[in-house]
């Protein structure tokens, strides 16, 4: 079979892997938001679609990271890229099914991990940028967003305290208007970039482009990949991270969602492919400590970080297992 054709056949699915992680991930940017009425479903689905495709513009940092920090580019070929492709879709749509917010971004990382061992062995994998780039952020980001959300929320408490709660919900719920597409915008800006180094990678490895950069068809197809991927909408994980967590109200909302969008903005241009489900959970659960820690639902919080711990390793045996039946049909 031939070269260009099982390029194509990456691409599509790169472009397929991203729709998923814009449906998967909607409830990131949308899910608070909706829960405090400050949008309707619609309105916001449609506003995050058009935020998530402009933020894939922003910059080509963590396309890098993706596309020549994690694998080893003169080692993986095509086919390891789309056994990745393919573990990482499958493990987003368990997920998806089920209502946890896992992270599409990690489910991507363990499945380039994944079918680089069973392609190379451990001399496959760069392990030191898959530590620095990926475990660290994962293991900082959340705790960084819950902080600060918590003290974000204090601070408009602070502020807000002679301000009637009518009149304080409706200033918010004009705040979540941005903040919200502020989520939706970093959202973008990070998670369009993992699809764009991955088939930044296959191209390279394939010898269609000479040197690894971004070309700007792959920019434009991921963004609107993602966007489209976006308006379709994840109503069941937005159930998750807009009620089942904990009630949040306008101010709350207004809170995470603008400590989620500064810390996601924040690693981007560092070049970090993090976890916006990560960031806007960790989020969430910091907005709503500052009530009491019992107002927030920890059972439901302990199953989404369970979700989390397991995504990797999981897509990764997922791409494991898809790597010989690519290898035998290309």
């Amino acid at each position: 079979m031939s070269s260009t054709f099982l390029v194509v056949v990456v691409v599509v699915v790169a472009l397929g892997f991203d729709f998923t992680n814009g449906f998967h991930d909607t409830a990131n940017a949308v899910a608070t938001s909706v829960s405090t009425r400050a949008l309707t479903p619609r309105m916001a689905v449609l506003i995050a679609a058009v935020a998530n495709l402009a933020g894939a513009f922003v910059t080509t940092a963590v396309a890098k990271t993706v596309g020549k920090g994690i694998i080893d580019t003169g080692l993986a070929t095509d086919k390891t890229v789309l056994a990745a492709l393919i573990g990482a879709i499958v493990w987003n749509l368990i997920t998806w099914w089920l209502g946890l917010p896992s992270s599409s971004s990690h489910a991507l990382i363990g499945g380039l991990v994944g079918a680089a061992l069973v392609q190379s062995g451990s001399a496959g994998v760069q392990w030191h940028g898959l530590a620095h780039s990926i475990i660290l952020p994962a293991l900082f980001a959340p705790v960084i967003a819950f902080v600060a959300a918590f003290g974000l929320l204090l601070g408009i408490f602070w502020v807000f305290f002679r301000v009637t709660v009518g009149a304080a919900n409706r200033t918010f719920r004009l705040g979540q208007l941005a903040s919200g597409t502020f989520v939706a915008f970093t959202h973008g800006a990070n998670d369009a970039q993992k699809t764009m180094g991955v088939i930044a990678l296959a191209l390279f490895t394939s010898g269609t482009i000479d040197h690894f950069y971004i070309p700007t068809w792959v920019k434009i197809a991921a963004g609107v990949a993602i966007g489209a991927g976006t308006y379709v909408g994840g109503w069941r994980i937005m159930r998750t991270l807009g009620q089942r967590i904990f009630d949040i109200e306008p101010a709350s909302g207004f809170a995470a969602q603008t400590s989620a969008g500064a810390t996601i903005y924040l690693a981007t241009h560092l070049g970090y492919p993090l976890s916006t489900t990560h960031v806007i959970s960790g989020a969430v659960m910091g907005a709503g400590a500052t009530k009491r820690f019992s107002a927030v639902r920890w059972g439901v919080a302990g199953n989404i970080v369970t979700a989390w711990i397991l995504t990797i390793p999981a897509a990764g045996l997922m791409a494991a297992a898809c790597y010989w039946p690519v290898q035998w049909i290309f």
